[in-house]
């Protein structure tokens, strides 16, 4: 994919690309930090159809969202040929008691089995991360494992 980068001075900078429909999706960073996700009219690429403010954290969530699909899918693509190993995702929501906490604080490999291969924070990925990696909600962690270390690891995330 191409990603056209369009200076708007006095505004920031709009990046985009084109999608298969010939229409056009992307964000405009302002100069202040704002975020606007946007997406063309479809008669018109250069005409703005739809621009919905983000938050900085709703910007985070949503990069999320749509990067960790492709790096889960990566994941079980590398894992198909081992029975039984399985990857998900794990989200540390606002009222985690983990949210401000290193990740080694969940015993997640010690009381489930599961190992946690990457973060997912802000559309970042950082992999491998280690037991004083600190969680913040919003984050995606990416974990293997068993279906039951799975299942037990996202009870342990949402219960403690």
């Amino acid at each position: 994919m191409n990603v056209e980068v369009t200076p708007l001075p006095g505004i920031g900078v709009r990046k985009d690309f084109e999608l298969a429909s010939g229409r056009r999706i992307g964000v405009i960073t302002h100069r202040d930090g704002r975020t606007d996700l946007i997406v063309s009219k479809a008669d018109d690429p250069d005409s703005c159809a739809a621009s919905v403010p983000l938050t900085t954290e709703e910007a985070a969530v949503l990069s999320n969202l749509l990067g960790a699909p492709q790096l889960v899918a990566q994941l079980e693509e590398e894992h198909r040929d081992l029975p039984g190993i399985r990857t998900k995702q794990l989200y540390i929501k606002e009222d985690s008691r983990f949210d401000g906490r290193p990740l080694g604080d969940t015993a997640m490999r010690t009381r489930t089995g599961v190992s946690i291969v990457a973060v997912m924070r802000a559309g970042q990925v950082y992999p491998s991360p280690k037991p004083d990696f600190l969680l913040t909600s919003g984050d995606l962690l990416v974990a293997v494992g068993t279906t039951d270390g799975l299942d037990a690891s996202a009870k342990l995330l949402a219960n403690g």
